[in-house]
């Protein structure tokens, strides 16, 4: 794979309302069915189309283009305030990729987890969706939820970073990104996808995830909803299921 060959150059170098008429209604949503379905068609074709000419301009450059544009957002969270618009305002874009070069020369120069402040947020999200519940891609979703001791979580962040990188996981369309939530006795890594109630992707991806971080048994994953984190106002807390 692309990404593990230019890790190894990298440390290389490093180390160097009804009417009545029943008529009227159904031709009515039928119509609004059916332009609904042409206006996302043609959504779906021209950002495929803006993948493809993104990905053949890379290559031109000699670079190796990823599947996906990424993001990394950083949240500086302020002890005690909690309203939805001081968290929209603390949520900073440090930097965007595309390519396995531009990974690596962004990914090299960010702080490791173990030096950032408590409470902080780290997100890794593709190009067009901001890490809020309420985004268009995030509102129907969901997240899987695993606490890690701080002495190991940078680990396994990185690990997790290189596979929505690299497109390692089940489900890859249905990912939204992932988030490193720096606490004072613990830190959080969670996954979000886009459909909560899609149970087969919803747990495709907790064992892509169990899979590809090596999770021992010990560890245990929770799933959340965000439309129950937007009712409960809480991230990490009253998860719907476990496994």
């Amino acid at each position: 794979m692309e990404l593990v060959v230019e890790k190894k150059e990298s440390d290389s170098n490093n180390n160097n309302g009804n009417n009545g008429d029943n008529s009227q209604p159904i031709l009515e949503s039928s119509s609004s069915s059916s332009w609904s379905a042409t206006v996302d068609s043609n959504n779906n074709n021209r950002e495929g189309e803006d993948v493809r000419e993104r990905q053949a301009r890379d290559l031109r450059a000699g670079l190796h283009p990823l599947k996906y544009k990424f993001v990394f957002w950083y949240t500086r969270r302020t002890p005690g305030v909690r309203t939805q618009t001081s968290y929209e305002d603390n949520i900073k874009k440090i930097v965007e990729f595309s390519t396995v070069e531009g990974f690596w020369v962004c990914y090299c120069h960010l702080a490791r987890p173990s030096s950032l402040p408590s409470p902080t947020d780290l997100h890794l999200f593709k190009d067009g969706i901001r890490p809020l519940w309420e985004d268009s891609a995030n509102c129907n979703g969901g997240k899987w939820i695993i606490r890690f001791k701080k002495v190991v979580s940078g680990r396994f962040w990185e690990d997790l970073v290189l596979a929505l990188v690299g497109d390692q996981l089940d489900y890859g369309d249905n990912i939204c990104g992932a988030v490193l939530s720096i606490r004072f006795n613990e830190d959080i890594l969670s996954v979000w996808n886009r459909n909560a109630s899609d149970h087969q992707a919803v747990m495709a991806l907790r064992d892509a995830i169990k899979r590809h971080l090596k999770l021992p048994h010990g560890y245990v994953m929770e799933y959340k909803p965000h439309d129950a984190s937007l009712r409960d106002n809480s991230s990490y807390r009253n998860t719907w299921l476990r496994g």
